[in-house]
């Protein structure tokens, strides 16, 4: 909106454009002030202020019901037990209100209340239910995240916990099945997360190419939701070959299962894993996801680059793959050197 003047008149002209087509108005002056006032009192009458749209009144139950079967169709089980148990805390400490009465006080209390007991509770109670506040946001139950105004817990940075190859042997001489131990060993040569492994078919495996390419489908969706590739260890190679006769050699067979078409179950792995971590007495902070550990960390190890992990990895932010940066030894030592 601005002013000009043509020959086809002696005033000043408004021009506006309504609905994208090019619209002129008389000032019915030749003096500039007195047109500039009249542009003024014109934008005000015709510039419309967007009004905040009225929330829809919801309570924190119907909430919780409607986004769970909303994530439902992109996250994994593990995340949506996450987001049942934070939602679960919240309600037992604020009760089942409206979303729109839930102020930053209240949160605050729940956050700190919780954080004095567990820093890390603390933390994933404040980031999943901050996700799920936001995209109340989007359905008009808020105006704003509450969330945002209130500082994400802190927690103290630990190294990941990893194991050796002789570790690993320990383990897999305590593991009962050989199902069970070729999935171990191959979560220690591929850094693949345990819901990777149990849903991997055949059809993700080119023996030709040596790789395993992580494919998403309407079955299974890969934390990061791309595809990616990793080359297969000759410890893998072995295993795959030694299971691919046995299996129907239908590419949509699972590779490890106990009964054809059924899938393991993650918790089972998981416990089977922690078990005999138990029995060889070893640290009992190691389950399952060290072996992811385990393999990022051998790389870095042997110099590696953060960035060929990250990709290894399926690491969406280089951030991420950063934790294994202490490792790199060789050049930590580089450093020191140079003073």
């Amino acid at each position: 909106m601005f002013l000009t003047k043509d020959s086809k008149s002696p005033f000043f002209q408004v021009v506006y454009f309504v609905e994208g087509k090019r619209t002129k108005k008389s000032t019915k002056t030749t003096v500039k002030k007195d047109a500039e006032n009249f542009l003024k009192q014109f934008q005000l009458k015709n510039i419309s202020v967007p009004q905040p749209q009225k929330v829809v009144s919801i309570s924190l139950s119907s909430f919780k019901k409607e986004y769970i079967n909303y994530v439902k169709q992109n996250k994994t089980r593990h995340y949506i037990r996450s987001i049942k148990l934070s939602f679960k805390q919240f309600m037992d400490f604020i009760g089942d209100i409206p979303l729109n009465q839930i102020s930053t006080r209240l949160i605050d209390k729940f956050i700190s209340g919780i954080y004095s007991r567990s820093p890390y509770a603390a933390k994933l109670y404040y980031s999943t239910i901050k996700a799920a506040f936001t995209k109340a946001v989007d359905w008009n139950y808020l105006n704003e995240n509450p969330f945002k105004k209130i500082k994400a817990p802190k927690m103290s940075k630990s190294f990941p916990v990893f194991i050796s190859k002789s570790e690993l042997i320990e383990i897999l001489n305590k593991t009962k099945t050989q199902l069970l131990k070729d999935i171990f060993t191959t979560a220690f040569y591929t850094g693949m997360r345990l819901g990777e492994l149990l849903n991997m078919k055949w059809n993700w495996i080119d023996f030709s190419q040596n790789i395993i390419t992580i494919k998403n489908s309407d079955e299974f969706i890969s934390k990061s939701k791309r595809e990616r590739i990793i080359p297969v260890h000759t410890k893998v190679k072995v295993i795959l070959q030694s299971l691919f006769p046995i299996c129907k050699q239908e590419q949509n067979n699972f590779i490890f299962y106990r009964y054809a078409s059924i899938k393991l179950n993650e918790d089972f792995v998981s416990k089977q894993f922690k078990q005999a971590v138990r029995d060889a007495k070893l640290n009992n902070d190691i389950h399952f996801h060290s072996l992811r550990h385990s393999f990022a960390s051998a790389l870095v190890q042997r110099g590696v680059s953060l960035y060929a992990v990250k990709e290894l990895l399926g690491h969406e932010d280089i951030k991420t793959t950063q934790i294994y940066s202490h490792l790199q030894k060789e050049n930590l030592s580089c450093a020191i050197n140079t003073l």
